[in-house]
This record gives C-alpha cells, sequence and structure tokens, in this order.
C-alpha cells in the first residue's frame, strides 16, 4: 500500500504554526508547580530571571520569590564600562534595592554579591543584613576594596548558614561568634588582624566540616591555632612567597583537628603549618614549588610537613615537592615510614633529579600497591636498565605493588626502561595501565606503538598474573 503524502503547509502557515507550538511551550512550562520553576531559576542569573518576568502573570509574581539571588556586577555591566562611573555605581545599587525590595519575606536559600565597584558600604551592610534576617543557608560575598564593617556583626551569629564563601581584604571579627549550622567556610584573600580573631572565629563554628583557605593574609599573625573536632576537609592555597632579603618567616599556622580525613596544600610555604594532632588523616594533596630565593628554606620546611603526613593511605605528590626529598638526609630528624601508604599518584613530569628523589621516598613506603604518573616523563631525563638505582630496589615494587598507572607516554627510552624494570621487579603486579600522549608532533628517536606494545607483552615478567593494558 503506498503511503499517502501530508499535504505541504505554506510559509506563512508553518510560521504560524511555530508560533502556537511557542506558546504551547511557554504554556506548559508556565504550569509547572512552584518547587520546580525555582529550581530552574535558580541557575540563571538574577537579571536574566527579572527579565523572564515580562512573559506572563505567573512569571512576574513567580520570580520575587525565588529562593537564590545572584547579584553579580561584571554580569550586570560585562561590557567593560568603568566601574567607577557614578551613573552606573547608582543604577547598579538600585537594581538591588529593587530586588530585595520586592521580595519581601520570602524564604532565601542563597545570596551571592559579587561587587568591584565603591558602592555605599552602608548599602552593602544592609543588604547583608537583609539576607541575614531571612535565614539564608548559602552566601557568598566577593566585596573589593570594602571596608571591614561592611559586614554585619549579625552575620556571625547566624542561625542558618550553611556554606559561607568570603572574599573580602580584612574582616572583623566580633566577640561573640556563633555558626550552629555551618559546615563550609571558604575564605580568599581575607585578612586577619590577630591571632585570637583566628581562634575566636574557628571556636565559633561548632560543625564545621569543610575549610578552604586561599591567599589568605597572614602578616599580622605569629602563632595561630585552627581548631576544630568536626573539621573533615581542608585546603589551604598559600601561593604568596617572601623574598629572599624579607625580614620575616611568616606565621606558624596549627592544625588541630581530630576527626580531618583530607588535607591539601598549594604553596611555597611562606608560613609554616603544623599538624598537631590529626590522627584520622588518610589523603592528602601536597605541591609546593621551590623558589630560587628561599629554596633551602623551602625545602626543609617541606619535608617537615611530609614528616607530619607519615599515616596517610593515600598521597599526592608534585614534582617540585619530591625534589624537597633531596635535602632530607639534611635533617636532624629521621624521615618516618609511611606504614599506611598504599596509593601514590604524582602529579607533574618526573625529571632526572625528581626520579631519584623518588626512589628514595619509596624506601620509607613499604605497603605501597599502587603508584599512578599522572603526566608521565620529561623528555631531557635519562634512565637505563644499568641504572645504579636498580642495584636496589624498594621493597614495595618487589614484594607489594599490585598496579601501576603511567599516563602521557611518549615512548622515551627511560620510559620503556622504567616499565621494563618494574615489569621485571615487581613479583605480586596485578595490571599496568599505560595511556599514550595526545601530543602528536614525534621525534625520530621515538619508538613506535606496536613496537613499545610488543617490547613490553615479549618481556618475562616476575609476576605471571599482570596484564598490561593500553589506551
Amino acid at each position: 500500500m503506498k503511503s499517502k503524502k501530508l499535504p505541504m503547509i505554506e510559509h506563512k502557515g508553518h510560521k504560524q504554526h511555530k508560533i502556537e507550538h511557542s506558546v504551547d511551550m511557554v504554556d506548559y512550562i508556565s504550569n509547572l508547580p512552584d518547587c520546580i520553576l525555582h529550581h530552574i531559576l535558580s541557575f540563571i542569573p538574577t537579571k536574566e530571571v527579572v527579565k523572564a518576568s515580562i512573559l506572563s502573570t505567573r512569571w512576574k509574581n513567580l520570580w520575587v520569590s525565588i529562593p537564590n539571588i545572584e547579584i553579580d556586577y561584571a554580569l550586570l555591566y560585562a561590557r567593560g564600562i568603568d566601574d567607577l562611573n557614578p551613573l552606573k555605581v547608582t543604577s547598579f545599587m538600585n537594581f538591588v534595592e529593587k530586588v530585595l525590595e520586592v521580595r519581601g519575606a520570602s524564604k532565601l536559600e542563597k545570596f551571592r554579591l559579587h561587587s568591584n565597584i565603591l558602592c555605599d558600604p552602608s548599602k552593602i551592610h544592609l543588604w547583608i543584613s537583609h539576607a541575614i534576617m531571612h535565614n539564608v543557608q548559602e552566601l557568598d560575598l566577593f566585596l573589593v576594596d570594602a571596608i571591614k564593617s561592611v559586614i554585619p556583626e549579625s552575620m556571625f551569629s547566624s542561625m542558618s548558614l550553611t556554606t559561607l564563601k568570603l572574599e573580602i581584604d580584612f574582616i572583623e571579627i566580633p566577640s561573640h561568634v556563633s555558626f550552629p549550622s555551618l559546615k563550609t567556610l571558604h575564605l580568599s584573600f581575607v585578612g586577619f588582624m590577630n591571632d585570637d580573631d583566628v581562634k575566636r572565629l574557628f571556636s565559633g563554628c561548632s560543625v564545621l566540616e569543610n575549610l578552604f583557605l586561599e591567599e589568605c593574609q597572614w602578616m599580622y599573625l605569629e602563632n595561630t591555632v585552627i581548631s576544630s573536632s568536626t573539621l573533615k576537609s581542608l585546603t589551604i592555597h598559600d601561593e604568596f612567597y617572601f623574598e629572599e632579603d624579607d625580614d620575616t618567616n611568616g606565621c606558624k599556622i596549627k592544625i588541630d583537628a581530630t576527626n580531618l580525613t583530607y588535607f591539601e596544600y598549594i604553596g611555597y610555604l611562606s608560613n609554616e603549618i603544623l599538624l598537631i594532632n590529626i590522627p584520622s588523616l588518610v589523603k592528602a594533596s601536597i605541591h609546593i614549588p621551590l623558589p630560587e630565593e628561599r629554596q633551602n628554606e623551602v625545602a626543609c620546611r617541606a619535608v617537615n610537613l611530609l614528616k607530619q603526613l607519615s599515616n596517610v593511605v593515600f598521597l599526592r605528590l608534585s614534582s617540585f615537592t619530591l625534589e624537597s626529598l633531596r635535602y632530607a638526609d639534611k635533617m636532624s630528624d629521621s624521615f618516618p615510614v609511611f606504614s599506611n601508604l598504599s596509593h601514590l599518584m604524582l602529579t607533574e613530569k618526573i625529571g632526572k633529579y625528581t626520579f631519584g628523589a623518588l626512589m628514595g621516598f619509596l624506601y620509607f613506603c613499604p605497603i605501597l600497591q599502587s603508584i599512578c604518573f599522572s603526566e608521565g616523563f620529561k623528555q631531557c631525563m635519562y634512565l637505563g636498565e644499568n641504572n645504579p638505582v636498580w642495584l636496589s630496589v624498594p621493597i614495595c615494587i618487589s614484594n607489594c605493588l599490585k598496579t601501576l598507572t603511567f599516563n602521557k607516554l611518549h615512548a622515551y627510552n627511560s620510559e620503556i626502561c622504567f616499565l621494563k624494570c618494574v615489569l621485571k621487579y615487581a613479583h605480586v603486579l596485578e595490571k599496568m595501565d599505560i595511556s599514550w600522549s595526545n601530543n602528536q608532533n614525534r621525534v625520530s628517536f621515538l619508538k613506535d606503538k606496536s613496537e613499545v606494545r610488543k617490547e613490553l607483552e615479549t618481556l618475562k615478567r616476575s609476576s605471571t598474573v599482570c596484564v598490561i593494558k593500553f589506551s
């Protein structure tokens, strides 16, 4: 049976059909429950939500009760308008005032205010107070050039806050701090005036679980303590470092957190980190560059920090951090045994000196079961099968290593040599996962992929169960 052809629709009618279809879609969305529409609008900047209010009466009434408010000056005026233009500043403040005014007493879950203009501090103070009065749960404030008093004292006794993100030069910590619901605290570029302020702030966070400190300013502090019995995750990014002729060694930051399970540090250790009570720590990630100006000092601090992580199970290290271990033999105390470490990830390319430091470190990891080279080897590194480093193989490679992951393989001779030696000495190795580099600029001395595969797969191995996987 022949199928009937549908009649052709004229262009004008087709256009009318599309309009009707669009109207139907608008009506369909408008008929969704408030909770779903609020969820959809929560992913849209407040300025766009306000624009959507012209669609219908339903939307006009809906936007004033949205639980999330996101006000970002950069989004409102994204065309490079001069931040100090008085008309634009006034327009921005009027917009915020209007948004908060029409909302009335509606519930507020998240309030995000990013302002890089010199607004009236009293206005910003009122906006933040408004959010606190409406039991906001997530507060995200990015305030450039704001004075310390712009943060209302009421924020430090909020009963509803669960997440607080602050990016402001300095803050005043009141005499009484109480965050009974705060679980996540993110401080960026925040400066503290004295050690007591830090102690008072964290003592008021009775249920804090996640703490992120990014480029905070510690120059006025000497010995500060971050103490929390509930803290589970601590991340410190401290990439400012002092020049060689600076007359300061930074401050000592002591971490007292009995339930801390994850610790991450990225920086130059301009401030000394002391982990004085962390019995629950199982995972750590460390990246410490070694600036030429204070290489010896930073390396010694890095070694001291690593010593405090001897109980971890999973450890991520950068090549620069490994290089600091070359100075470990100069330390008065012996390097500790990492008796629980079973997983080691190396986050940067490994070079000649780094590899020597790595092999030295492995002697202190007697039960290590997996090693991941996430960035492979540097091209300039030379490693032969007769290298003295293979005269004494760390016990973890010969007796414990089960998984070796090697990413971004270029088929350099040093890489192939290393993989062959692991296969030769690792008695309990179960799998070797190898992924090729995406770099297509292969030079003449690199071996062909099929040649590398054949060379490794036909090599006699110590482990009879080892499987080599290429990807």
